[in-house]
């Protein structure tokens, strides 16, 4: 199946009270066993790559294997840029082919934000092609870019910014944050908030960020085969179950999936006699594999 806008996938979570999954790939292993997964599933998701992620693998080369892993599938799939930070990296990836851009201008002021963003989805719009922004400011790592402060949506502003910019979908900041370390106290996003957010936006297609779980189980299989990850804190189950019914509809996962892919790596590798790439990529996949479906059956269950 040819690729699909974005908003197309959200639009159908959002009726049925379920997210679309948002998962990041670095290489053609990660975007296989994350397809794979999809397949078993008998559940299309939407496949995230960054600006370094680009630089890494290509551009013409990402579309490629996209095109040749979801060709043949009854799914449906987006392919998606994940916090685009300029107008000229969005065009480039619309131009080359990408079904969803996200414009992540959360770093301007207010007004800044709206104005980029708009001449975004001005020029997305041309080409069927969906937008995500972000409003307000999520903390952590991203991309290589530290953001040191987590500034809180305000419903007010999320909804004056959906009308000025026509965006399709709107990533909202309610206390998670990028990277392995989420929380600096327990795990608790702001539900109320959030409750406010898609009441002001009436009920909006909204995107969560910084949604990986750090699982207990994930984390201690990474350090069995000497990983290193003290005091990792994730998004837990029951808060993304909340999150998609008060109106989240895609969630974000990179870091779980990283942890997941090196896992399989050291693991193989603990046999020290073996060198043949394809042995300790092929258990990376696996891992992978696992943990995506693991996602999927989640954003998936009723609420």
């Amino acid at each position: 199946m040819s690729l699909v806008n974005a908003k197309e996938l959200l639009i159908k979570a959002k009726n049925k009270k379920q997210a679309v999954g948002a998962f990041n790939f670095t290489n053609f292993e990660q975007l296989k066993a994350i397809v794979n997964a999809c397949k078993k599933e008998n559940t299309g998701c939407i496949l995230a790559v960054s600006e370094s992620a680009i630089a890494f693998m290509g551009i013409d080369n990402i579309i490629e294997i996209v095109k040749n892993e979801t060709k043949n599938t009854k799914v449906k799939f987006a392919l998606h840029l994940d916090h685009g930070k300029s107008y000229e990296i969005c065009k480039k990836c619309i131009d080359a082919g990408f079904t969803s851009v996200m414009i992540d201008a959360s770093h301007f002021n207010f007004e800044d934000n709206i104005k980029l963003t708009k001449k975004v989805v001005k020029y997305a719009k041309k080409f069927n092609v969906s937008v995500e922004a972000e409003l307000g400011k999520i903390e952590g790592i991203e991309d290589n870019t530290k953001s040191l402060e987590s500034i809180l949506t305000s419903p007010t502003d999320a909804v004056n910014f959906i009308k000025k910019t026509g965006i399709d979908s709107l990533a909202v900041s309610i206390g998670t944050s990028h990277g392995a370390y989420k929380f600096k106290g327990e795990s608790k996003l702001q539900i109320e908030l959030l409750k406010q957010i898609n009441k002001a936006t009436n009920f909006f297609p909204l995107v969560l960020h910084g949604a990986s779980s750090l699982n207990e189980n994930l984390i201690l299989n990474f350090e069995k085969f000497g990983g290193k990850i003290n005091g990792a804190k994730g998004v837990d189950d029951n808060s993304i179950k909340q999150s998609i019914k008060y109106g989240i509809c895609k969630i974000n996962v990179d870091t779980d999936l990283r942890i997941a892919f090196t896992t399989g790596i050291k693991e193989t590798l603990q046999n020290e006699s073996i060198f043949n790439l394809r042995e300790y990529l092929k258990n990376a996949m696996k891992r992978t594999e696992y943990e995506v479906i693991k996602k999927l059956q989640l954003f998936s269950l009723k609420v």
